[in-house]
């Protein structure tokens, strides 16, 4: 059966691209969407960023058709705030209006932003319900399992948050206090998609690192789909060989080196464009371990690519990894 966010039609157990800050730009959500993500959001955006009409968060407005369908991800801790960038997000006409309500980092949870809401239920659900009210695209929310173990209520708040007008959630299976350590719980997750009073789709998020795993997290939590964030950096292929997984079985054969290589040069040269060339190369880093995962004595390339000040540095380092490694299969 097909899933639905609103009118929206998105197949059977769609793979959605997590909002990951300074990962899933419109350079990554290319790669990604090429690579079989059924939906993309952006990295999260400043709620007061985008009132001041900061560079830095109206960049992130950029959306493009190839793309869609797409959300776009806000967080804040003030409701007025939160609907007036509801408001000027409209103006980028995305299908989707996403809202933060996961992000476990300081600067953002202790202002009562991102996961810092989790310690205020009540205005979580007033904020929600203002802003879906505010505008006619649906709106859906990312969260996580609670702020801590003793507080770990999603049953009910993603119920809540559902009779409030959101039209999708996603939920990464560990608290705030766990950040990203552990294992996700998906259980719980599951528990609030066999909740019988839950009729929205739920998204499963934290540890959908291997077609395996995002099998389990369809056939045995029951789950609507799966949100990939950190195994899809520098590895855009996760999707595709996921889907490929989910329909025969069988796994798709490892992208090649010389694939390796030059999707790794077009994202570099994307980025670039899109950021600036001090920006472009600087936000790419994160990803260099991932494209180019298990080749052996890898270090010392990766080092050079990291520390690198220039994209003609990092393009003569890919050349020479290319036929350094010619060999190797993965």
């Amino acid at each position: 059966m097909s899933v639905k966010i609103g009118n929206i039609e998105l197949g059977e157990f769609p793979l959605l691209l997590a909002p990951m800050e300074d990962v899933s730009d419109p350079p990554f959500r290319a790669l990604c969407k090429e690579n079989g993500a059924d939906v993309m959001y952006t990295e999260f955006i400043s709620s007061e960023g985008l009132i001041r009409d900061a560079e830095k968060s109206t960049q992130k407005l950029d959306i493009y058709d190839f793309e869609r369908p797409i959300g776009i991800q806000i967080f804040g801790n003030n409701i007025d705030s939160m609907k007036e960038a509801t408001k000027i997000c409209e103006k980028a006409n995305p299908e989707i209006i996403d809202i933060n309500y996961g992000c476990p980092v300081k600067k953002v949870a202790n202002k009562g932003a991102g996961a810092g809401i989790l310690r205020d239920i009540p205005k979580m659900v007033e904020m929600t319900k203002q802003i879906v009210n505010s505008t006619k695209i649906p709106v859906t929310v990312k969260t996580r399992l609670g702020w801590d173990e003793n507080s770990m209520h999603i049953v009910e708040v993603a119920e809540r948050l559902q009779d409030v007008g959101i039209k999708a959630i996603s939920i990464h299976g560990r608290t705030r206090k766990q950040m990203y350590k552990g294992v996700a719980d998906w259980t719980l997750i599951a528990e609030v998609k066999n909740n019988p009073r839950m009729h929205i789709p739920v998204f499963g998020n934290g540890d959908v690192n291997t077609p395996e795993r995002a099998k389990e997290m369809k056939n045995i939590y029951g789950l609507d789909g799966a949100m990939i964030g950190r195994a899809s950096i520098g590895y855009p292929w996760i999707f595709n060989e996921i889907k490929h997984y989910l329909k025969t079985d069988t796994y798709l054969k490892k992208p090649s080196l010389n694939l390796r290589i030059e999707t790794c040069k077009r994202h570099l040269i994307h980025s670039i464009k899109w950021k600036g060339e001090t920006l472009g190369i600087a936000e790419m880093k994160r990803h260099y371990t991932n494209y180019f995962k298990a080749i052996p004595n890898f270090k010392n390339y990766r080092i050079r690519m990291v520390t690198a000040e220039s994209t003609q540095e990092i393009i003569e380092t890919l050349e020479e990894v290319k036929e350094k490694f010619k060999d190797f299969v993965f």
